[in-house]
C-alpha cells in the first residue's frame, strides 16, 4: 500500500486505486482532523489507524497544532495519545 500526502490530506493506493483517506484542513496553524474513511475491504486492517497516524505526525512535522472532529481520530487520539476528549478534541503538540 501507498500513501501519499498531500497538504490537507493523505490518502492510501494499493493497485492504483484510492482506498482510504484522512483530511485535516488548517487554518491559523491548527489542523483539524475532520474526516477519515477506508474501503470496506480493508476496514479492519489498521490502515485508518495508519492514516491518522501520519495525519498526526505530518501535523507535528509542520510545527501545528491539531483538533479532532471525526470519530474515528478523536478515538485513536485518546487510544495513542492520551488525549480526552472535550468538544471538537484538541491535544497539545507532545
Amino acid at each position: 500500500m501507498e500513501y501519499i500526502t498531500e497538504y490537507n490530506r493523505i490518502y492510501a493506493v494499493e493497485g492504483g486505486e484510492e482506498v482510504g483517506e484522512v483530511t485535516f484542513p488548517e487554518r491559523d496553524g491548527v489542523y483539524v482532523i475532520n474526516h477519515t474513511y477506508v474501503d470496506d475491504r480493508l476496514r479492519g486492517q489498521g490502515v485508518a489507524s495508519e492514516l491518522v497516524r501520519r495525519a498526526v505526525e505530518e501535523i507535528e512535522r509542520r510545527g501545528g497544532q491539531y483538533k479532532a472532529t471525526c470519530s474515528y481520530a478523536q478515538l485513536w487520539l485518546v487510544r495513542n495519545r492520551g488525549c480526552g476528549i472535550t468538544g471538537p478534541l484538541s491535544c497539545p503538540i507532545n
